[in-house]
């Protein structure tokens, strides 16, 4: 049987990452999805199995200030509407779940963008 290499081996870094990284109602984990065409962060406790905050390049705030749903500027804009998100519900530090995702381009420049926007990882 056929299959994609590509999301086999982002499947075994996946588990890999989540083995050590589990968040509580204390500090959420703050887990990242990439797609081509747009890049999703949710903010979740492990505990309850709750999403608290969810934004992405489709939420009204980030769509408006960019131009394009694809590149670092856009995963800048989600990182800094998700501190502001976080802040309006009184959540100051997060565990970063990059999901499988390797740590540069996009899912760099979204977890940046939280760090500026007051978030502690």
């Amino acid at each position: 049987m056929l299959s994609n290499v590509r999301e086999t081996g982002r499947t075994r870094r996946q588990s890999r990452v989540r083995k050590k990284v589990r968040g509580t109602d204390e500090r959420p984990r703050v887990c990242v999805f990439r797609s081509l065409k747009h890049i999703y962060a949710q903010v979740i406790s492990d505990e309850t199995g709750n999403t608290l905050i969810s934004v992405s390049t489709l939420s009204k705030g980030v769509r408006e200030n960019v131009k394009k749903t694809k590149g670092v500027e856009a995963a800048k804009q989600v990182g800094l509407k998700l501190a502001q998100a976080c802040k309006e519900k009184n959540i100051a530090a997060v565990v970063f779940d990059r999901n499988g995702f390797l740590y540069h381009g996009r899912v760099k420049a979204l977890a940046e963008g939280a760090r500026e926007g007051g978030l502690v990882f």
